[in-house]
């Protein structure tokens, strides 16, 4: 497990918790029709954390999955339906939705998928047409 900060997080009735850890790999906003889709929203802030970094601390048999790609397999609590985290086991990180973690610092350094927004953000971040390089997209910016 990481050290330095651990912040508490929970699903929505509470059955469900969990403890992140240290820092989060990155954070931002994702515009994808899936993110978009599965948080019922036009936007979805997120927080990637390395293995080990979200630990479930209560509740593990209460969480229950679904993965449409083999790139994410979100996590939702079976009482409350409260979505939890997303893994995504091809880069070795866990999206913890920044919502769920209720007194973590979420400052967005980024907006990936862009492309697909249904929600103009002028906020000043950089604007990835789809993923950066490094984690398989093709690292194209776009005009806010």
């Amino acid at each position: 497990m990481n050290t330095g900060n651990i912040y508490k997080g929970s699903c929505f009735c509470g059955a469900v918790q969990f403890t992140v850890s240290g820092e989060p790999a990155a954070m931002g906003y994702c515009h994808c029709e899936s993110c978009r889709h599965w948080s019922a929203s036009p936007v979805n802030a997120f927080t990637l954390w390395k293995a080990g970094a979200v630990q479930v601390t209560q509740g593990a048999d209460n969480i229950d999955t679904y993965n449409k790609t083999t790139q994410s397999y979100r996590k939702w609590c079976k009482t409350c339906g409260g979505h939890i985290f997303t893994e995504h086991p091809g880069w070795g990180l866990t999206d913890v939705y920044a919502a769920s973690i209720p007194e973590f610092p979420f400052h967005a350094d980024i907006h990936v998928n862009y492309q697909e927004t249904v929600l103009r953000i002028k906020d000043g971040l950089p604007k990835m047409k789809d993923l950066p390089k490094e984690m398989g997209g093709s690292g194209v910016s776009v005009p806010e």
